[in-house]
């Protein structure tokens, strides 16, 4: 087999196959989701506040959000009573994003839904072929896809 196809199909190449799995994977966790009122976006920055005292800056350099997008979402996540800005400890001119005890309720119903559906989803490979994939793709975003690359157009993500 060349390289112009894949199992009988012409190759999509690896970044539109990486990027409609991942839509494709996000779009079903926002649906499984959607009864807790979070979603993946939400449930990342909650995960991720609830470590440590992150400002809203820190966590968008964290998570990877452009700056108006982790606003709308921390905006949101207040409204709802999941997260609070409260001042900085170590800086006065800055606001830590603090995960209510809702927020957590909400964080560990998301993490148990979010679980099943990766199992959900990992199911479809064969078992003694998951863990390979999962390392394989582990060692895809710590090494060479760890971040975008600097480019005169830089690509929005889709989520």
């Amino acid at each position: 087999m060349d390289d112009t196809t894949t199992v009988g199909q012409p190759t999509l190449g690896l970044a539109w196959m990486l990027s409609q799995a991942g839509h494709a994977l996000v779009t079903q966790q926002q649906s499984a989701l959607e009864a807790l009122g979070v979603t993946p976006r939400g449930h990342c920055v909650m995960t991720l506040a609830d470590t440590g005292a992150f400002s809203q800056i820190e966590l968008t350099r964290e998570i990877g959000l452009d700056k108006t997008t982790m606003v709308v979402t921390v905006d949101a996540l207040e409204k709802d009573g999941l997260v609070e800005r409260r001042p900085s400890p170590t800086d006065r001119r800055a606001h830590v994003i603090v995960v209510t005890e809702a927020g957590r309720k909400k964080v560990a119903e998301a993490a148990r839904l979010i679980a099943q559906s990766e199992r959900d989803v990992l199911a479809a490979i064969p078992e003694e072929q998951r863990t390979p994939f999962l390392a394989a793709l582990a060692t895809l975003v710590a090494g060479p896809l760890d971040g975008p690359t600097a480019c005169s157009s830089p690509v929005r993500r889709r989520t």
